[in-house]
């Protein structure tokens, strides 16, 4: 899926489960992967997200119980990286 939205990332991880989904990984389709982030169900309830940039020398590993909030914070933080295909932002001064 090419630059999820929030609404999508909430559908994946809802589909989440302790038995034949345990969690999802999003990355961009590049052979030099420099950023990645997973949601991962725990056993005691909640989700593992991890976020790794290497760009950036970010590496968060975090848990949470609220899809919702997953999903905004993980939305916010992938629109700070780079998608093939997504334009590149530019910043005018006038």
């Amino acid at each position: 899926m090419d630059d999820p939205s929030e609404d999508a990332l909430f559908m994946m991880i809802s589909d989440l489960n302790n038995f034949d989904n345990t969690f999802v990984v999003i990355q961009p389709d590049e052979d030099d992967l420099v950023w990645f982030t997973s949601v991962a169900v725990l056993d005691e309830g909640g989700y593992e997200i991890v976020r790794r940039d290497t760009t950036r020398n970010e590496h968060e590993v975090t848990t949470a119980t609220n899809i919702n909030d997953i999903a905004r914070d993980l939305t916010i933080w992938l629109a700070a990286r780079d998608f093939p295909g997504r334009p590149t932002r530019q910043v005018s001064e006038f």
